[in-house]
């Protein structure tokens, strides 16, 4: 089954939060299961809305999870508990 734009966004969001809010790209790409094209794709988009944000430290990139992308995920499981409590 395909994932939807939104599980995806979630999927990264959370791979990123499970890491304690920060995450190397690499770690990131596998556990998002995305090509790098891809991943590249939504990093800029989830940097664009502020859901993440790109840092740099000693020579690494780090990708950390904002308040945005927090509220995000919240809101994201009340949603799929919403819709799974009636069945939709």
């Amino acid at each position: 089954m395909k994932r939807s734009k939104i599980d995806i966004v979630y999927d990264m969001l959370r791979a990123i939060e499970d890491k304690g809010g920060k995450i190397i790209p690499t770690h990131l790409l596998y556990k998002s299961n995305l090509s790098h094209q891809r991943m590249k794709l939504y990093l800029d988009e989830l940097k664009q809305r502020n859901m993440i944000v790109e840092t740099q430290i000693k020579d690494k990139t780090f990708y950390e999870i904002t308040d945005v992308g927090r509220k995000f995920i919240q809101n994201f499981r009340q949603m799929k508990e919403f819709t799974q409590a009636f069945g939709l």
